[in-house]
């Protein structure tokens, strides 16, 4: 995936969160990102799946999709992304999600992972929040809940640089 898109240039060098009392209803966060080959590649050798929907060429053309398309849950790590690294962001515990897959990703499609606070729960600094990706059409193609337990304390860190291997893909894969 590209590096992500934030308005703000100092976002690139920290990841900060929002605590508990800071969080308001309707507060939102978002991270834009376009998948690539080397992208499907990286999430099937991390998570073992290995569908050839995901990495075989010729079996995909013939599917629904009508071509090669991205796991369903690397879309769901973008919102991951969003919750633990801006909000809340760091020190955020993942407790439930539920995800809606609406509709496929293809490589070379621009997703962008947005969170809305839609609740607070003071009594245990919990929060429920309004989940959805969106391709480069504005289409939904995922959406749904996390519910996460949200930071006391403020963390602002450096933003650690990561550079993935290059994974070399099957034969019956062309990395676009």
């Amino acid at each position: 995936m590209k590096p992500e898109t934030q308005s703000n240039a100092s976002a690139h060098e920290w990841i900060e969160n929002v605590t508990f009392d800071e969080l308001r209803v309707g507060q939102s966060a978002q991270m834009t990102r376009q998948v690539s080959g080397q992208d499907i590649l990286a999430f099937a050798a991390v998570s073992g799946d290995v569908n050839p929907a995901h990495l075989d060429v010729a079996y995909a053309r013939d599917t629904l999709f009508h071509g090669v398309i991205a796991h369903g849950m690397l879309g769901g790590a973008l919102i991951s992304a969003v919750l633990g690294t801006q909000l809340p962001g760091p020190g955020t515990i993942y407790l439930e999600q539920s995800l809606q897959f609406m509709r496929p990703v293809h490589i070379g499609d621009e997703l962008t992972a947005s969170v809305t606070v839609a609740s607070l729960e003071a009594a245990k600094k919990r929060v429920t929040l309004d989940c959805e990706v969106t391709n480069q059409k504005g289409e939904r193609v995922i959406s749904g809940k996390a519910y996460v337990m949200a930071p006391v304390a403020k963390v602002r860190q450096p933003r650690p640089s990561l550079v993935l291997p290059h994974i070399e893909p099957p034969a019956a894969f062309t990395v676009a």
